[in-house]
């Protein structure tokens, strides 16, 4: 009780600026999920340094589905070892500039098959990058944001991510991918047009997530040294998972999460595929609804800030849980490419949401001592089982010859996973701190 008092009173003398310049790094992160691992360079390996889209795609696959496992196994590990640690933000700058390397070294990527193991070693390099160090952001809200208002604090970092992946995307596109060939000496027979978009992302996270670093408090070191870090981290894991039925209120919301989060994931990965083999769009017209996808889940992570700290974190992923099924039910349904649209973009407007509540609801659940752990734990349940949404896809449509019954499976992930949250108790909206069962 006395700790959280004086997490209370922490927060309560952190400036605005401060809880901006921690939101803004999501704005900064983002645009390697964006460019990087989904419109960008995941297309420039399959077509242009491997030449083959097919064997393109599956190499590109195995090589983000190792990095996950990897991330998986070892963001539990990381994290016990920072809540010993006390500080953060080594962590952060190390894994950030990790992937900011990673990212500028893509730009000696040729569009050659002699370059493919030095493509698959930094992008992987980059993945370990973004996913470790938003374990460390993560857990930095908590002690910055008062409680009764992490729920808009976390929905604006989220919104914000969404909206800057959008805006380095415009800019890649219009600044390099579709600008005239004379436009910094670029060229274009060797992808340079396409390659420099990639140092852009190297720029972009660097210089977007100074604030973080200059402008938010840490906390104070631990003074254990890192072996002595890694030692306590690791015996408090082992403690933790020895006593997981004291959490088991987390542990439930844990796997609900991993759940709900596998159709997600399936969505985003199979939407474009969907939108062009169901309603016959074409590639631009693809990327224009991935665009609009990604800038309404932005929306409706910014308006439903304030909707999670007056109703809680539980609730508001119930309320998008219920949006997504609903307007996820609509999409199956509809024929023409006009409700197509409509039913997406309102599909959107749930997706910014669950994710800001899912992390909201556990940073007011978890355990002072154990945060980072947690939060370690968070990264897991997202990334553990991220292969069976696609898995059960690929089966269904297989099975069925439909790619609306395919696709009818995410449906499942998100019933389920709602049916489970129902066992976990409110953490409440930071104005009630109801006990766990």
């Amino acid at each position: 009780m006395q700790k959280d008092q004086e997490a209370t009173n922490t927060t309560a003398k952190v400036r605005p600026r401060a809880l901006w310049s921690w939101a803004f790094y999501d704005w900064a992160n983002s645009a390697f999920f964006t460019i990087i691992l989904t419109f960008v360079f995941s297309r420039y390996f399959s077509q242009s340094v491997v030449g083959d889209e097919v064997a393109g795609t599956e190499y590109w696959g195995n090589i983000v589905g190792i990095s996950g496992i990897v991330v998986a196994l070892a963001a539990p590990v990381l994290g016990a070892i920072a809540d010993r640690s006390g500080r953060r933000k080594p962590w952060l700058a190390g894994f950030t500039l990790l992937c900011v390397i990673a990212c500028g070294m893509l730009w000696f990527v040729r569009p050659e098959i002699d370059d493919f193991w030095w493509a698959a070693i930094w992008v992987s390099l980059g993945i370990l990058g973004a996913e470790f160090a938003f374990i460390f952001y993560n857990t930095m809200l908590p002690d910055l944001a008062a409680p009764e208002k992490l729920g808009r604090w976390s929905g604006w970092g989220w919104g914000l991510g969404y909206v800057g992946g959008v805006v380095c995307l415009v800019v890649a596109l219009f600044g390099f991918v579709e600008a005239q060939p004379y436009f910094l000496g670029l060229d274009r027979e060797e992808a340079e047009h396409i390659r420099a978009t990639f140092l852009l992302v190297a720029i972009w996270y660097l210089v977007f997530a100074l604030p973080l670093f200059f402008l938010t408090p840490d906390r104070p070191a631990s003074g254990l040294s890192a072996s002595q870090a890694l030692r306590a981290g690791l015996g408090q894991l082992v403690d933790s998972l020895a006593e997981a039925r004291k959490y088991s209120h987390i542990l439930r919301f844990l796997v609900a999460r991993m759940l709900y989060t596998d159709g997600l994931a399936t969505v985003f990965t199979f939407g474009g595929v969907y939108a062009a083999g169901t309603f016959g769009m074409n590639q631009t017209e693809v990327l224009q609804f991935g665009i609009a996808l990604n800038v309404s889940a932005g929306l409706g992570a910014l308006l439903f800030a304030w909707v999670d700290d007056a109703i809680g974190g539980r609730n508001t992923i119930f309320l998008s849980l219920i949006g997504l099924g609903a307007s996820g039910t609509a999409i199956l349904l509809v024929e023409g490419v006009l409700w197509f649209w409509i039913s997406g973009v309102t599909l959107g407007i749930f997706v910014g949401p669950l994710q800001a509540a899912s992390r909201s609801h556990l940073a007011r659940a978890a355990p002072e001592h154990l945060r980072n752990q947690m939060f370690g734990l968070f990264t897991f349940s997202g990334k553990a089982t991220a292969f069976a949404g696609p898995l059960l896809v690929g089966a269904v449509t297989a099975a069925t010859g439909s790619q609306r019954w395919g696709m009818s499976t995410v449906l499942v992930f998100f019933t389920v996973g709602f049916l489970l949250m129902l066992t976990v108790p409110d953490a409440g909206n930071g104005k009630k701190n109801p006990q766990p069962r």
